[in-house]
């Protein structure tokens, strides 16, 4: 549709495009602003709020105490694991220094050596003595541990018994909490699409329509890419009756405009050929004349043939003869293209 205008009034036109999307591009940052700091209206939800809290406190004060034995009963542990390894290296260095000193006893028979035997015999008693204590030590912080491991498990039991019914309660008001922020946006929302669908309907064809047509730009994601997405499901039911509802608003508005442009079309028909050419745009006309579309009823006409002058559809003039040298030209042309006689037309820009 822009074949008629000027090559200025193009560029115009896409910079005026352009600053429609920077417009709508700029809104549609502030509102995404605004439509997050709505998650913020309200705290944070957490399962604890609907627990006894004084039991609660109480229960998870053992939890800790318990965990905190289970950690230092592990740390001494791994101490008397070690503890109980050396003196266990110690005893087996012992008892084999001590096989080899009693196969060389046995082999030679000396009874000037049976102090030493007694001795080094007591020296192995004292040695397992103390891998005996060492490994008793192990055993001790291991009893420790499991104590306070089952003191924590059953600290656990409780406080699951208190989180079970706080589970219900919380997704309950995570549900109402979803409506209210829903509803939040949605508050938002329509007041935005009330003044796109003004905008739309009184200003998208007045000079500042670049404005207007950046808002219901902005207006139409805000909807679709913040509204909707937080639509509560609650199996369907609320997105599928916004989805019918939108239908059948955008239904019955596409229906009400194609009756009226049908009835706008048959009564500029019925008009006279000098009447129905005021109300055409110049750069309209041509745009279709190139389609190969009648101007006035835009049914498929052959411009090409050249024994046609009128449409055969709506009897509007589509070609006719230069006033001063009597070549044939587009009717809707304001000059004749071969002498540049001013044409008489009474199109609008």
């Amino acid at each position: 549709m822009t074949r008629g205008l000027r090559l200025t009034e193009k560029w115009m036109q896409r910079a005026l495009w352009l600053v429609a999307f920077i417009f709508a591009a700029f809104l549609i940052g502030l509102g995404s602003l605004i439509v997050a700091a709505v998650h913020d209206v309200e705290a944070p939800l957490s399962v604890e709020q609907f627990m006894d809290q004084e039991a609660a406190a109480r229960v998870r004060a053992e939890m800790a105490a318990a965990q905190a034995k289970v950690e230092a009963a592990n740390e001494r542990r791994e101490q008397a694991d070690q503890k109980h390894s050396v003196a266990q290296s110690n005893t087996r260095s012992a008892r084999a220094t001590f096989d080899n000193w009693l196969a060389t006893r046995q082999a030679t028979a000396r009874p000037d050596q049976d102090p030493e035997l007694i001795k080094r015999t007591e020296a192995l008693d004292a040695l397992e003595r103390a891998e005996r204590q060492a490994l008793a030590a192990v055993q001790v912080e291991e009893q420790v541990r499991l104590d306070a491991a089952q003191a924590y498990d059953r600290a656990g039991a409780r406080w699951n018994a208190l989180e079970q019914p706080a589970q219900a309660a919380f997704a309950e008001e995570s549900r109402a909490r979803e409506l209210r922020e829903f509803l939040y946006r949605l508050l938002l929302t329509l007041p935005l699409l009330v003044i796109a669908g003004w905008l739309f309907k009184y200003k998208r064809k007045t000079p500042d329509w670049p404005f207007a047509w950046g808002f219901i730009i902005f207006a139409l994601f805000t909807f679709f890419f913040e509204l909707v997405p937080y639509l509560p499901s609650y199996g369907g039911f609320v997105r599928y009756v916004v989805g019918i509802i939108l239908t059948v608003v955008a239904g019955r508005y596409a229906i009400a405009w194609l009756q009226g442009y049908l009835e706008r079309q048959k009564q500029a028909e019925a008009l006279p050929d000098a009447e129905r050419r005021q109300g055409m745009r110049y750069d309209v006309a041509l745009a279709r004349m190139d389609k190969g579309v009648c101007p006035g009823c835009e049914r498929p006409i052959n411009v090409k043939d050249e024994k046609l002058d009128f449409c055969p559809h709506c009897g509007i003039g589509l070609f006719n003869r230069c006033t001063c040298c009597a070549t044939r030209k587009s009717a809707f042309a304001r000059f004749c293209f071969a002498c540049g006689t001013q044409a008489n037309t009474t199109l609008a820009d």
